[in-house]
């Protein structure tokens, strides 16, 4: 997230004023009934009321996952950061919860972090007495002063309702300025945690560790590398297994740089290497930035801690906006969504290991009715069963796999209406997928919102998209998570209409499914 000194300002300015648990569960409760505004996204998570940006502390214990996120209380632009929270049991239908962690007025915000759980109560915070489940929940934040930055340790007894900040905070405190976003994890080889958070404004990658949560000591440095653009921030670091049907393993570094992503602004960047305990070793080539999102809006991810080993996916969230306009978003009530949570894999390619994403299997819960399905159809056939269904719709997945010509290229028209479309498609010319949203409906509330965001793809007679499109946004998939883009789109109301386009006769839809998806919060 931007953190300036000027941003910071209305902290020192107005004091907080927190709502007790019960009015605030009974606000998020009768809010519910809100969520069928123009643009209010009908899958995705945004706050009942006012700004949302970063993910925090995503935790999965005893049946529910928790997403805490950053959250101005108090208005719909960034300021007053505390950390909100909601718990799902699917990741999908979320249930508003009252203020995790607020701010302390005239004291510091509450920045970025993590949440893990402390399974064998090696901090000594838990209170359970179970001598087979000691365990409780503690997050690791940035309490962010006006000049200094450092990480704090809270713990919760009651899985998660209510948090209790740590008497001897902060527990790690490197006297920076920008010192941010701790990512903690167990690290089993060793037995203890680590953590990663970042010197900002240096481009680098702090690593340290603890046996206890609560004293940390440095271990090495990863960065600056790359791009000598903008601020690293929200670091993650995991292992995961490279191609299916092997046993390899590597490790993989985010880090979140804004600006300087491909599209513009705000994007995740990650390194594919070793990691021994204390140091992280990158083994991506210098000339390669890898980037996990050429949209223009997904940033700030931060994985699932504890998801148990008989699931085993890494699981992530991001953040879908840019801080190029993020306060400027033509939403007025709310700003701010979550993007669908994305499983995680590494797969090798000719040019070396990437990083790839597919949504997670639980989206398929909110397929209420297949619109269509066609195999082995040209373009005009397939835009005659379109038009013969009537299908249109501002919340639908849409899994294609398309033959293009040798030239041109071949996509769908989304939320088409008067003067209006968003294009997804695939271009045979450059080998690239894309989603231009230059005509896409609202687009004058910042200069760097309307374009085209593309990336190359490892090119075949057959490409694969799978699309999901909600009130707000779209999330492309391209050839089983290989390359991903994610941007936010304002059509006007009535622009649901859906067509497939072609600039070459020749080109073919090998098949094509699509499906009405229920919202969330009914």
């Amino acid at each position: 997230m931007i953190r300036s000194a000027a941003r910071q300002k209305p902290l020192y300015r107005s004091a907080f004023v927190f709502l007790s648990a019960s009015f605030a569960s009974l606000f998020f409760t009768s809010a519910q009934g809100i969520y069928d505004e123009p643009w209010r996204p009908q899958f995705h998570f945004t706050p009942a009321k006012n700004f949302m940006n970063d993910p925090n502390g995503l935790v999965y214990y005893k049946g529910e996952y928790h997403l805490f996120y950053q959250h101005n209380p108090q208005g719909p632009e960034w300021g007053h950061m505390s950390w909100g929270h909601a718990t799902s049991e699917d990741m999908l239908h979320w249930r508003h919860l009252p203020l995790a962690i607020p701010e302390e007025p005239n004291r510091y915000m509450i920045y970025s972090g993590s949440a893990v759980v402390d399974w064998h109560n090696s901090s000594g915070l838990c209170a359970n007495t179970d001598p087979i489940d000691p365990s409780c929940l503690a997050a690791i934040y940035t309490a962010a002063a006006k000049d200094s930055q450092s990480q704090h340790l809270a713990f919760s007894n009651d899985r998660g309702r209510t948090w209790s900040n740590y008497s001897a905070n902060p527990v790690a405190d490197l006297n920076q300025p920008d010192f941010r976003d701790p990512k903690v994890f167990w690290y089993e080889p060793q037995k203890k945690w680590v953590m990663v958070a970042v010197f900002a404004d240096e481009k680098e990658v702090k690593i340290l560790d603890s046996t206890d949560l609560k004293k940390w000591k440095p271990r090495s440095t990863f960065g600056p590398l790359g791009s000598a653009k903008g601020q690293w921030e929200c670091p993650d670091l995991f292992e995961l297994p490279v191609d299916e049907n092997s046993h390899a393993m590597k490790w993989v570094m985010i880090v979140n740089r804004n600006p300087g992503a491909p599209a513009g602004g705000t994007g995740t960047e990650y390194f594919v290497g070793t990691f021994d305990g204390a140091t992280f070793t990158n083994e991506t080539p210098a000339e390669q930035g890898l980037w996990a999102d050429y949209g223009k809006d997904f940033y700030a991810t931060n994985s699932f801690s504890d998801i148990p080993s008989t699931d085993g996916r890494r699981i992530w969230i991001g953040w879908i906006s840019n801080w190029q306009y993020a306060n400027t978003e033509p939403t007025k009530l709310w700003r701010g969504a979550q993007s669908i949570p994305r499983v995680l894999r590494l797969k090798t390619y000719s040019d070396g290991i990437r990083l790839i994403q597919t949504p997670i299997k639980e989206v398929e819960q909110l397929r209420t009715k297949q619109l269509l399905r066609v195999n082995g159809s040209s373009i005009q056939q397939a835009n005659d069963k379109i038009r013969a269904a009537n299908i249109k719709g501002h919340a639908l997945e849409i899994e294609a796999e398309l033959s293009p010509s040798e030239a041109g290229e071949i996509g769908f028209r989304l939320r088409k209406g008067q003067n209006e479309e968003t294009l997804v498609g695939v271009s045979a010319k450059t080998h690239e997928v894309f989603i231009d949203r230059t005509r896409s409906g609202l687009v004058s509330f910042s200069p760097d919102f309307p374009g085209r965001h593309h990336a190359n793809l490892h090119w075949t007679s057959s490409l694969k998209l799978h699309i999901f499109l909600d009130r707000s946004s779209v999330e492309v998939f391209a050839n089983d998570g290989e390359t991903v883009l994610t941007d936010r789109i304002y059509p006007s109301p009535g622009s649901d209409g859906f067509e497939i386009y072609s600039e070459s006769a020749s080109a073919q839809i090998s098949s094509l499914s699509i499906w009405k998806l229920d919202s969330i919060w009914k």
